[in-house]
């Protein structure tokens, strides 16, 4: 290609396929993202390219860019989408779990696959189930447990694990809406321990501008007036876990101290239409999609 020509994922997925023989295709992460997957951006930090992962029965002259795996890929796994041969979304998945550097890399995959609706638990966990003992089957298997179809980012996904694994916490719910008593719409915070009446909120660069200070700063006091304690975590934290775990803990002992009457509720009234499971999502006509989803823009 001419040098002038932008690498981008997608740009790469192409170049790494003129490999490629009948039968074969690629898999994992790339796969996932030309299927549709927001969260797929081949980027290991947001720098480091990733190799593009190919399942191929041979093994072709190796090349920057891109790595092979050899393992069985039935035809009936293979599809043509736009032009370029890919495994199945729950395939490419289940080898990205499979093969992801660390359990939470996993279940960060597997959450979103889930959030574009590619695949839903109960299908992650039959294709699972029904594996021999494959390269990485249980790290998959721990993933499938840990797993949530309603998480909307990579980050609010790993807060949820230092949340529950470093901070001890009761695994709280994924976005889901908090009401008034009598119905309004307050919130639909990213993180909420429902036993401990506690939030928690990821803070990422568009929290950042004056207008999100602000948004955010509204936010958490339209949840403290209604009995519930908030704690943020930033970009930042990921350098020191240990305070934002401090952080959370001290949140957490406020919120079990606090004698505040509770005015919220998850209970959600008749006129909402929840979007929780990917089973609703995909329920959705386009028309609808377009007015519940519209937070994946920012994705």
């Amino acid at each position: 290609m001419p040098a002038h020509v932008d690498p981008t994922p997608r740009q790469r997925m192409v170049e790494a396929s003129v490999v490629l023989r009948e039968g074969e295709a690629v898999t994992g992460w790339a796969a996932l993202n030309w299927l549709g997957g927001a969260w797929f951006t081949g980027s290991a930090d947001g720098v480091v390219a990733r190799d593009v992962p190919l399942a191929a029965r041979r093994h072709p002259l190796a090349q920057a860019g891109f790595g092979v795996s050899q393992e069985f890929v039935s035809p009936s796994e293979v599809v043509i989408q736009d032009g370029l041969p890919v495994t199945r979304a729950l395939r490419s998945l289940v080898f990205e779990m499979r093969y992801a550097p660390t359990l939470g890399d996993a279940v960060v995959a597997l959450d979103m696959a889930c959030y574009s609706d590619l695949v839903s638990l109960a299908q992650v966990a039959a294709y699972v189930a029904a594996l021999g003992p494959v390269t990485g089957v249980q790290q998959a298997r721990d993933a499938v447990a840990e797993g949530e179809e309603n998480s909307w980012s990579p980050q609010e996904t790993r807060m949820r694990g230092v949340w529950t694994k470093r901070a001890g916490l009761p695994r709280p719910r994924c976005n889901v809406p908090v009401f008034t008593l009598d119905g309004r719409h307050v919130g639909t915070p990213d993180l909420l321990g429902p036993e401990l009446g506690l939030v928690g909120q990821y803070h990422g660069s568009a929290h950042l501008s004056l207008a999100g200070a602000a948004s955010d700063i509204r936010k958490d006091a339209a949840f403290r007036d209604l009995g519930l304690e908030t704690v943020a975590m930033v970009a930042s934290d990921w350098a020191d876990v240990d305070g934002f775990v401090a952080r959370l803990r001290a949140a957490a002992d406020r919120a079990r101290a606090s004698t505040a009457v509770r005015g919220w509720t998850i209970d959600a009234p008749a006129w909402w239409t929840p979007t929780d499971t990917v089973v609703r999502r995909r329920a959705l006509d386009e028309a609808q999609r377009q007015r519940y989803l519209d937070y994946r823009r920012a994705a």
